[in-house]
This record gives C-alpha cells, sequence and structure tokens, in this order.
C-alpha cells in the first residue's frame, strides 16, 4: 500500500487521529498518536520520535532517542475509539537510520530473510491457535502482608451454588466441560461473534471461534495462517480486539496461560510449513503421516532445540503452571500424528498437500509472537541444516496416550524444563541457531535472559498464599 493511498485512506475515512505502534521485548503494544492533519509523506519518510528508556528491555537513558519507522502494509481503523483513528504499525530504527537489533518485529524479518538466503524456501507460514478466558471479574494483589487473586465467571463451576440476582440459572460449565457444548452452557457465543466480526473488518480472515475444554469462559477463535511477521503482526490486533471487546461488554479478557487451578490452561498452538514458491515442502505422500523428509528434520530441529526455544515461546513463570501432565499439556518432546499429548503434533484430518504442516503445541501467548515465530522458524532451520532425524534424536513417533504409558516407558520421553529458570539457562547454553542470519544478536539474547531472570525472582522471593496453607502452623 503506497503512502498515497494511506492518506487517501484518512480522507475518505474521515480519520482525526493517527496511531503508531510497536510492540516490547515482553509482547504489549505501545502508541502514539498524531493529528491526522498533521501526517503527510514526512511523517512515513522520516518516522515518529519516542524515548526508549521508558521501554523495559530496551535502551539506557544515556541513549533513549528512537524513532518508529511506519509500515504502510499494516494499517487498519480502530474500531474502539471515539474518534476515527487509523493504526499504523511501526519498525524500530535508532537515529541514525539503523535497524535497532532489540526490535521484535524487526527480528521476525530477519528470520524470514535468512530462509530465503537458505535457498530452502521463499515462505514461512505460521497459524497460531491463541486461547484465552473471559472472565466477569478479577482482583489480586501482592504487598507486604497480602497476597492473593480471585477471578469470576457466571459459567463458573463453583458458581453452581451461587445465590444470585434473580435466581441461579444453573448451566454452568462443568470442570474440562467446556469442549463445546451449545447455549445455554456456552454463555459466550455472542461476545466471540462480536470478535470476530470486528477482526474481519480489520483484514483478519476467520476460519472459526468456539468455547474452549476449562470452566469459567475459555474460548478459541482461529484466524488464517500467513507469513511469518504478518501473523504475528495479526496476533497482536488478535489480542487488542479481544481484550477491548471484553471491555466493552463488561468482561475482563486475558491471556494468562494457567489462571485457574485443578482445570485446562490456555495454549498457543503454532501451525508451521515452509513453500518454495507455491509448492508445499512440508509434503510426500507415502511418508510418516504424508510427511516430507524436509517436514522431518524441521521437527527435529524443534524437538533438539525445544528446552531453549521454551524461554521465548513460554516466557513467564505462570507458563510452567500450564505445563503439567494431565491436562492436555504437551510436556512430551515427542513428535506424532494426531495426538494431542506430543509436544509436536502433525494434523492428519482433512488436510491436503498444501495443507501439509507441523504443530508445536507447547507455546502459550505470554510470548512475544515476533520473537516466538523467529525462533521456531530458526530452530526448524538448524534441523534441515543438519538433517536432524526426529526418530534416530529419540523423538519418536510417539503413537499413544504418553500419559497412561508404563513408568518405564515414560522415563525414555524427554519433558519440557520445569521452570522458567531451567528454560532461560538452556537459551544461555544453546543459542548459536538464533543467531544464523544475524536474526538476533548475542546483545539480544543477553539482555533478554536478563530481562527475564529478574521477572523469575520476582515471583520467587514472594510469599505464596499456598505456603500459609502448608506452613502456618509449623
Amino acid at each position: 500500500m503506497s503512502v498515497q493511498h494511506i492518506l487517501d485512506m484518512i480522507k475518505e475515512n474521515s480519520i482525526e487521529w493517527v496511531d503508531f505502534r510497536f510492540t516490547d521485548l515482553s509482547g504489549r503494544a505501545h502508541h502514539i498518536s498524531i493529528p491526522a492533519i498533521e501526517v503527510d509523506e514526512n511523517t512515513f519518510k522520516n518516522g515518529v520520535a519516542f524515548d526508549g528508556s521508558s521501554i523495559a528491555g530496551f535502551r539506557g537513558i544515556e541513549e533513549s532517542d528512537m524513532v518508529m519507522m511506519p509500515d504502510t502494509e499494516s494499517v487498519f481503523v480502530d474500531p474502539f475509539t471515539a474518534h476515527p483513528t487509523l493504526v499504523v504499525i511501526c519498525d524500530i530504527y535508532t537515529p541514525d537510520g539503523e535497524r535497532y537489533d532489540r526490535d521484535p518485529r524487526g527480528i521476525a524479518q530477519k528470520a524470514e530473510e535468512y530462509l530465503q538466503k537458505t535457498g530452502v524456501g521463499t515462505a514461512a507460514f505460521f497459524a497460531p491457535e491463541s486461547e484465552f478466558f473471559i472472565f466477569d471479574d478479577v482482583r489480586y494483589d501482592s504487598s507486604m502482608n497480602t497476597s492473593f487473586y480471585s477471578v469470576d465467571s457466571v459459567e463458573g463451576v463453583w458458581n453452581t451454588g451461587r445465590e444470585e440476582e434473580g435466581g441461579n440459572l444453573g448451566f454452568k460449565v462443568m470442570k474440562k466441560g467446556g469442549y463445546f457444548p451449545v447455549a445455554p452452557v456456552d454463555s459466550q457465543q455472542d461476545i466471540r461473534s462480536e470478535i470476530c466480526r470486528l477482526l474481519m473488518e480489520s483484514g483478519l480472515r476467520i476460519e472459526r471461534h468456539h468455547h474452549e475444554v476449562a470452566t469459567a469462559g475459555q474460548g478459541e477463535i482461529n484466524f488464517r495462517f500467513d507469513t511469518l511477521t504478518k501473523t504475528a503482526d495479526n496476533l497482536m490486533k488478535y489480542k487488542y480486539i479481544i481484550h477491548n471487546t471484553a471491555k466493552q461488554y463488561g468482561k475482563v479478557a486475558t491471556f494468562m496461560p494457567k489462571p485457574l487451578f485443578g482445570d485446562n490452561g490456555s495454549g498457543m498452538h503454532v501451525h508451521q510449513s515452509i513453500f518454495n514458491g507455491d509448492e508445499p515442502l512440508f509434503y510426500e505422500k507415502g511418508g510418516y503421516a504424508n510427511l516430507s523428509e524436509i517436514a522431518l528434520n524441521y521437527i527435529g530441529g524443534i524437538l533438539y532445540h525445544a528446552p531453549a526455544l521454551i524461554a521465548l515461546t513460554n516466557p513467564s513463570t505462570n507458563s510452567f503452571k500450564r505445563l503439567v501432565p494431565g491436562y492436555e499439556a504437551p510436556v512430551n518432546l515427542v513428535f506424532s500424528k494426531g495426538n494431542r499429548s506430543a509436544a509436536v503434533r502433525i494434523p492428519v484430518a482433512a488436510v491436503t498437500p498444501k495443507g501439509s504442516r507441523i504443530e508445536f503445541r507447547t507455546p502459550d501467548s505470554t510470548a512475544n509472537p515476533y520473537l516466538a515465530f523467529a525462533a521456531m522458524l530458526l530452530a526448524g532451520l538448524d534441523g534441515i541444516k543438519k538433517k536432524m532425524d526426529p526418530t534416530k534424536l529419540g523423538y519418536g513417533p510417539v503413537d499413544k496416550n504418553i500419559y497412561e504409558l508404563s513408568d518405564a516407558d515414560k522415563k525414555e520421553i524427554r519433558s519440557v524444563p520445569g521452570s522458567l529458570e531451567e528454560a532461560l539457562d538452556a537459551l544461555e547454553a544453546d543459542h548459536e541457531f538464533l543467531t544464523e542470519g544475524g536474526a538476533f544478536s548475542e546483545d539480544f539474547i543477553q539482555n533478554y535472559i536478563d530481562f527475564k531472570r529478574s521477572e523469575a525472582k520476582e515471583v520467587a522471593i514472594r510469599i505464596h498464599p499456598h505456603e500459609y496453607s502448608l506452613y502456618f502452623g509449623c
């Protein structure tokens, strides 16, 4: 889309404000709004200045000046603002015109460029299944003498006996009972449909939506795959629209991996494949699950580097409350066709050659999508480069319910790291695959590790409410 086309779009839609956005290290969006009458070709040529020292993990105060450079292919009209606003996603540059090596979006673009340089293929396609909860109420605090959280939902299984204004109308979602009964058990059909309407108006192709397994308003909306950076852009848009639609309904949405104890958490299963022009490279009729050797090597790279990858795909302490056996959590570093207990699943139902893909089920939506997708691609490419055979490396295939295997058989299966600290240790020990093609810099990786270790320490030193249950009477 040309700059002139955007300027015409501003006039045609009576746009009053242009909102320039970028994504920080943690995957949160930030923005600066400029009056539309002040936006012209020079805005797109020179960019928008901002203070990088005020963004956690970005720059020191002595080198704080940074520039947002608008991407003309990323615009959409904000569906929530009272004053018509056009959103433009930006890349981050230093004042001397160099790409900033800690810009997550720039890392994603460099990973795509590296794919083309390898000669393996021309494009990598990604499709995340990002699950979420929509609650009616959330309260939490953590201070010197208090630590608690409380969430509530009219659907919650704990509310079967609650006295409600007008009477309790029943039809709660039972524990693990949310996949996927019709209304009135599913009380969020309309809000998900409204989210989908807004997503489609903003440019996403929606494939379906439904209630998910857990009680208390867990849902999933699937949008169509695209290339790596565009899919990350779409996921940022997806989360923004879900958060704000929930707020308009007087509710609150969260992508936190494990907001409830004792029921399924929210993952982000990531489907991915590589094409060379129009040719799908992951398909070979007659192979295991009709996968090509390239696809198997890609899987080998994902599983071999998984302990380090998880520091980027599951980058929160809460991520590891989800990654425990028994809640459909993909904690086992094996691959399998159609098996949801494996970290890598190969979809086989109604799959065409062009739809042939692998699904990495371990990630969750606390991940920065630009970093997570780039890291997965680079791990897979390393597997292709080194011809990593996942079968010879001991990663399966395992076409059984892993949770029902004998203890002896389970011992042969490697598991994901048990904590964020373990994952960060793995990333520190194994990250050369990320620096291929200059996608991730050594500076970025060390800065990221330090940033996340600080988060882990903040949680580790705080008193947990359950410790009172265990130890107060000692």
